[in-house]
């Protein structure tokens, strides 16, 4: 069973080696958990999973191997009655498990739900009696029951179900999707330069060995400045307009920035970078930068990062005045050649989904200006802007 399991992970694209599967089998030799499913996940998870991207993966071949449980899409074998009757106990409030009793209790809404399955072959929508949307049927989505399960689809309705039969115990943290804070962590480690700097206040414990060594056997403490990343960063942030449908991915992301790279500077612009930024939205037209003294300001050791949907009209990058704020005497291109002309090391993070780039000319044009250094705004693709600004 644990061979299979190994394989599974591996089969699934998990990084798993076979060191890491005799660590898990020696500890279960050794009994350092008790023997209980919660307990042995746990385990395994720590012992076999050492990226948070491979975690959705990973609660899924779990499960197809050790609770015998398909994913979410497959509902033509049996129930796992006693699964939910647990994850219920622990979830459900006492008056929602009063209202599963007032259709029956468990068995009968469950008995009911996979007759409905046998006998309907098809999509249906509306209705109380098959499975489907925007019902009263007690099984599917975005219709009304009180008593009921939510068969797929978010809840858009009264949010009454009492089971919601794709919602898993685990929380998707695959690396294709927004997901916060920790995971942009993460990515954006990968680009660090650790130097010693500040006063020596770190113990340099080699150094010490040998020089107490060295001085027959007498204490002599050596001691280094602490490491910090020395990566240094300029973060250019669109806010506004269509960028408002993205507000929490790039507070996500200006959080983990803040906390990951000590030398970190932000700016914020409009749709398209122009002859300045700012760093204050309640006193922008007060305290603007202009970018010619922002590049004296920040020499060449700085990374550039630019953050916004890259969604406009062709005419504010391409043409003078075409900013839709303001008179701009030179088109929104030559700022950001300028840009990239100053920071060789730049990056465009976009936080529309990379298969809709295509549709939008505005992506286009940006794209070409950072020669193809554009990347979604997921951890995957953060993880591979940081490659990029680290070569």
């Amino acid at each position: 069973m644990f061979f299979s399991f190994f394989l599974g992970l591996k089969a699934a694209g998990i990084p798993v080696s076979l060191r890491e599967h005799l660590a898990l089998l020696e500890a279960l030799e050794k009994r350092v958990v008790a023997f209980d499913a919660d307990s042995f996940y746990f385990l395994a998870r720590a012992a076999l999973v050492k990226d948070e991207r491979y975690l959705d993966r990973f609660d899924r071949v779990f499960a197809e191997c050790f609770k015998g449980l398909d994913g979410p899409d497959d509902l033509k074998r049996p129930l796992p009655e006693d699964w939910l009757k647990k994850l219920a106990e622990r979830l459900l409030s006492e008056e929602e498990k009063r209202s599963v009793l007032a259709q029956g209790g468990w068995e009968a809404l469950f008995k009911r739900l996979q007759e409905l399955l046998a006998e309907q072959k098809e999509r249906h929508a509306g209705g109380g009696k098959w499975i489907g949307t925007g019902g009263t049927s007690p099984f599917g989505a975005h219709g009304y029951n009180p008593q009921g399960i939510r068969m797929g689809g978010s809840s858009q309705g009264n949010r009454t179900a009492v089971k919601i039969w794709d919602r898993r115990l685990f929380r998707n943290l695959d690396d294709t999707v927004e997901l916060g804070t920790r995971n942009f962590k993460v990515a954006l480690r990968r680009l660090r330069r650790f130097a010693r700097e500040g006063s020596a206040l770190e113990l340099d414990l080699d150094d010490t060995v040998r020089a107490t060594a060295h001085n027959a056997g007498w204490l002599e403490l050596k001691l280094v400045p602490e490491r910090h990343n020395a990566v240094k960063i300029l973060l250019f942030i669109d806010v506004g307009g269509s960028m408002e449908d993205h507000v929490r991915s790039s507070e996500e992301l200006f959080s983990a920035a803040r906390s990951v790279f000590k030398h970190l500077v932000h700016f914020y612009f409009h749709n398209c970078l122009y002859e300045s930024v700012w760093r204050d939205a309640h006193r922008r037209h007060i305290e603007e930068l202009g970018l010619v003294e922002l590049f004296r300001t920040y020499d060449k050791s700085y990374r550039a990062v630019l953050v916004g949907d890259a969604s406009m009209s062709p005419y504010e990058i391409e043409k003078p005045g075409g900013s839709v704020e303001r008179w701009n005497d030179e088109p929104g291109a030559v700022w950001l050649s300028r840009l990239f002309a100053a920071y060789p090391r730049s990056v465009w993070l976009n936080p529309v989904p990379e298969r809709y780039w295509g549709s939008m000319p505005s992506i286009a044009i940006i794209r070409g200006l950072i020669e193809d250094r554009m990347f979604a705004l997921t951890p995957q693709g953060i993880d591979r802007a940081m490659r990029t600004l680290s070569r």
